[in-house]
């Protein structure tokens, strides 16, 4: 008979202990180690776990076939997942509490259904009744979603069969258990075995999974890192609660595109879907308002253009304030210390505010020439002229550096009415087809601030 014994695993990095410890001392983190009782598992020599001999087939004799992919109905989604769920996979979904996972997965559960799908879907932290109120308001009537409220995840093989289902919605992963673990359900050992579950039945029987996953207070996935190595799409989805839009982000997927994004805008009749977002985002713009500039990004593959502000006060402290939103705060100190001591912008008396309207977070350095600018505008209270946009990487020399795929970023920008952008010199002299905009080659950032703010009169 096997001995059990226990150890002590941290549910935020899955460190194993054989005592228990305040702290982890990989992570850091406090209070996070859990006790886990383990129990060996026996094998047949040359046998797995399940009494088969292991087997390998060579490279040569696997048969390639083209993915089939089947549409979820929300073209945002589509786009994310990298034009639809390819049969067998297994998509996970992140985010914050109240934030949507649950209604944008009862959607898609509606659209499958509609299409003559038949979706198994099962919630331990919701009663079949809460889910059935959920369906109603967002008024999806359907007899092909099944509905149930186990949390055993050795029995979903049977649940697909009696269901005959065609795809499997899990919320949450946290709240499923494994019996052939005797931890608590949550627990990184539960969560691991659970997802290894779900993925047995997926994947033997070739039909796709929506996994929900809870996130910790730093906004990423909770529990072990292998999770999101057992999925083949980890999606995240972003947004406040103050605020209507909400972005899914995909940050891995094995079958499309990585960083890729979709924007819904939540109503009371559910999510909806943005289908021109740079117009959504530029909708309450203040053309003359000074501290405003339009800066075309790239979000995965989509262009998007996004309203960046700037405000510059006057400091009432020893040290002025420095904060930003939506851009990444160390890059921000660059771009100001850059602009100070390259382009004669004095800041050292000035409070210094930066923006990204929308809810939006930009991580790419093609936006630094856009912040440069806004809090140039800013602080010298001049509008930059309409109908212009700013891009381009800004280096601790004070030059102007391209960007990628610039053309696309223009024909976005002229797409929406934008008639001047002002980049890199590299990038002018690279671009074959302008779309009738006049691009504005600058080599530094002095050079950039003049050309946006040399009008004055923001018309």
């Amino acid at each position: 008979m096997p001995k059990t014994t226990t150890k002590f695993v941290c549910q935020s990095c899955a460190y194993e202990s054989p005592k228990w410890m305040g702290r982890c001392p990989d992570c850091g983190e406090w209070a996070s180690m859990i006790e886990e009782i383990v129990t060996p598992r026996t094998n047949g020599k040359g046998r797995t776990a399940s009494g088969h001999a292991p087997a390998a087939v060579p490279l040569g004799d696997i048969e390639l076939a083209d993915q089939d992919r089947t549409t979820t109905s929300l073209p945002e989604l589509d786009r994310v997942l990298g034009g639809g769920l390819v049969a067998g996979s297994l998509v996970l979904i992140g985010g914050d509490p109240g934030i949507g996972k649950s209604t944008l997965l009862m959607q898609v559960s509606g659209n499958l259904a509609s299409g003559g799908s038949r979706v198994l879907y099962i919630s331990g932290e919701e009663s079949p009744r809460q889910i059935k109120l959920r369906a109603r308001r967002l008024g999806i009537v359907a007899d092909t979603i099944h509905v149930s409220s186990e949390t055993d995840a050795s029995a979903l093989g049977a649940l697909v069969e009696t269901c005959a289902a065609d795809t499997i919605v899990v919320d949450s992963i946290q709240t499923m258990s494994d019996p052939s673990s005797p931890s608590a359900a949550g627990t990184v050992s539960q969560v691991r075995g659970s997802a290894s579950l779900i993925a047995e039945v997926a994947k033997s029987r070739g039909i796709p999974a929506f996994i929900v996953g809870h996130v910790t207070k730093e906004g990423s996935l909770a529990g072990p890192r292998v999770l999101e190595h057992m999925v083949d799409t980890v999606l995240y989805f972003e947004g406040e609660r103050d605020n209507a839009y909400r972005i899914l982000r995909a940050v891995k997927n094995r079958f499309g595109a990585t960083d890729e994004v979709g924007i819904f805008e939540m109503r009371g009749d559910g999510l909806a879907e943005v289908p021109n977002p740079s117009a959504y985002l530029l909708a309450e713009r203040d053309e003359h308002g000074c501290g405003s500039v339009v800066c075309p990004t790239l979000e995965g593959t989509r262009p998007l253009l996004v309203e960046i502000q700037a405000l510059a006060a006057p400091s009432y402290f020893p040290a002025p304030r420095r904060m930003a939103s939506g851009v990444d705060f160390n890059r921000f100190l660059l771009v100001l210390a850059v602009l100070e001591k390259r382009a004669g912008v004095f800041l050292g008396k000035s409070d210094v505010y930066a923006n990204v309207t929308g809810g939006l977070r930009l991580v790419e350095p093609a936006t630094d020439l856009a912040v440069a600018v806004a809090v140039a505008s800013s602080i010298k209270d001049v509008p930059v002229r309409r109908g212009t946009a700013v891009l381009g990487e800004v280096g601790l020399a004070g030059e102007v550096r391209g960007v990628s795929q610039a053309e696309r970023r223009i024909r976005e920008a002229a797409r929406l009415g934008f008639d001047r952008v002002i980049l890199s010199q590299r990038d002018k002299s690279q671009i074959q087809d302008g779309r009738g905009v006049e691009l504005m080659g600058v080599r530094s950032v002095a050079q950039a601030v003049h050309q946006a703010l040399a009008d004055g009169s923001g018309s």
